[in-house]
């Protein structure tokens, strides 16, 4: 018996990318699915069908990391031995600490009580869900800069727009529960 795919990208017999033909994966995820659910094992030894129960479950989790292009990118730079886990590299991005200033107080205003700062706080939201949506194009931006070309100062490069895409989705987090 064959040992499991080393990685995810390996689950689906490709090489390590981040730009992904989601309808051609989606396809070869049911193919894949099929080929190796646990049921068609049933009578099958208990190796062969220890397989299939672990091979079905990295076909899972890979599928659900592809699927979202952030995380597929975290696991690649995972993958690739970046630590994307470090709050340091997080900081306020420069050009935003005085949209983030006023977003607070207007947030710390809004949870007092008061009424008007929600309309300042619905303005920030707008504006930054249109930076992560800027964020985003650049994300795949790099994703075929990485794809045609693999080289660390793509990822690198990759690693510091997702720092801060994950800053802009906690304010736009704050600003939607502030709102709600």
């Amino acid at each position: 018996m064959k040992p499991l795919p080393a990685d995810y990208f390996a689950v689906f017999g490709i090489g390590p990318q981040l730009a992904l033909d989601l309808p051609e994966l989606q396809r070869q995820f049911y193919v894949l699915s099929k080929q190796h659910h646990p049921d068609r094992f049933a009578r099958a030894s208990a190796d062969e069908q220890r397989y299939a129960l672990d091979f079905t479950s990295l076909l899972n989790d890979a599928w659900r990391v592809f699927r979202d292009p952030v995380a597929r990118a975290d696991y690649l730079l995972k993958l690739k031995g970046f630590d994307t886990t470090d709050s340091r590299a997080n900081p306020v991005p420069a050009e935003l600490l005085e949209e983030v200033f006023e977003l607070n107080m207007a947030l710390e205003e809004a949870r007092e009580g008061d009424s008007s700062a929600k309309k300042q706080v619905a303005a920030a939201l707008e504006n930054f869900t249109a930076l992560r949506q800027t964020l985003d194009i650049e994300r795949d931006r790099l994703f075929a800069a990485y794809d045609g070309a693999p080289a660390e100062s793509h990822l690198d490069a990759l690693r510091s727009l997702l720092n801060r895409r994950r800053y802009i989705d906690n304010l736009v987090r704050d600003a939607q529960q502030a709102l709600s």
